[in-house]
């Protein structure tokens, strides 16, 4: 019988209404077959693992992502895929950082969530729970359908290192701007096996070390010259770099200046995009031609919580700042287009 483990983390998937404070309360995931009764349909010998204390995603960080990892190591032999509840705001981050320290995965890692508790009439909690299980048991030849780490979310199957939250209050609640989805689920379930990374011939490892110690400098118009010396000038290891369109920034000398000082005290900077859709092309424009030449790095199409976690892992491992370089402009997981 094939073998899933249910990890439960937090997030609304796994609340209920207090009948005496009318206020959601997290509910024992042991006993999620009452509150969703038609697992009891699937042929599937279930498992659950609940976080304690249980963590609103808000409060996500490196440490339960090594946890995580820790996890799916300890289990891994014993089951076929792993579903990951987890709460929609930090979902696609906690996605992004697994992909990274589970190297050479070859089971599914499903996380889903929902934007209603499970209790309620109108829930999306079921439907993606259901589904992301039948995704996690999917095989083909004997192998996992899909071998990497996914977000599921209505009805679609997301690469987890390409998604982005795009929406509080709809159920459509996730996208994957610069990538296809991997699986639509309709009448049937149909997966997109073109799109899907194969499965590795090398040995399955995890690595848990996170350097959490960069900045994020956002571009604006009309951005100070004190806005960006309180980021370029912090004892970050590295600094995310959100610039305009293709990837183009002012180019006034102050500007440049801060930019270079920074590269300078072996600041690494990356280059990405503050549009959803699209890619960084340094020196298509006068405006970053600049950049490109100081050695500024090329984020490619990754999102912003692939370009975060992808840093702080590698900024965590045992990497010259040479190669920390070299890796950030390439694919290491499918997380963007060389």
């Amino acid at each position: 019988m094939t073998k899933i483990l249910i990890i439960y983390t937090g997030g609304t998937i796994g609340m209920v209404n207090d009948a005496k404070t009318g206020t959601l309360i997290p509910f024992d995931f042991e006993q999620i077959q009452d509150n969703v009764p038609e697992l009891a349909r699937l042929d599937y010998q279930l498992s659950v693992h609940s976080f304690d204390p249980i963590l609103d995603s808000s409060n996500m960080n490196p440490e339960v992502w090594a946890e995580l990892a820790e996890l799916i190591k300890e289990k891994y032999d014993a089951f076929d895929g792993f579903v990951i509840l987890h709460g929609s705001d930090t979902m696609s981050f906690t996605a992004s950082a697994l992909s990274f320290m589970l190297q050479n995965l070859a089971k599914p890692v499903i996380l889903t969530g929902s934007q209603l508790p499970i209790g309620e009439i109108r829930t999306d909690a079921k439907e993606n729970l259901i589904t992301a299980l039948e995704i996690a048991a999917t095989k083909k030849d004997g192998n996992a359908m899909v071998p990497e780490v996914c977000i599921y979310f209505d009805y679609q199957l997301f690469r987890g290192n390409r998604s982005i939250k795009y929406n509080s209050e709809k159920f459509e609640a996730f996208a994957s701007p610069n990538y296809p989805i991997l699986a639509e689920a309709g009448v049937n379930l149909d997966f997109y096996p073109n799109y899907i990374l194969p499965i590795p011939t090398k040995a399955f490892q995890i690595h848990t070390s996170f350097n959490s110690n960069i900045g994020v400098l956002k571009m604006y118009p009309g951005i100070t010259e004190n806005a960006v010396r309180a980021i370029t000038e912090s004892n970050a290891a590295a600094i995310i770099l959100e610039a305009f369109g293709s990837g183009n920034t002012t180019t006034a000398p102050w500007f440049i200046t801060c930019l270079k000082e920074a590269i300078e005290a072996n600041k690494i900077i990356l280059d990405i995009s503050q549009c959803k859709g699209g890619s960084v092309q340094l020196g298509l424009y006068e405006t970053s031609r600049k950049l490109q030449k100081m050695g500024i790095l090329s984020g490619s199409d990754l999102t912003f919580e692939s370009a975060v976690t992808k840093l702080m892992y590698l900024l965590g491992q045992d990497l010259s700042t040479a190669e920390v370089k070299r890796l950030l402009e390439i694919s290491i997981a499918g997380e963007q287009t060389n």
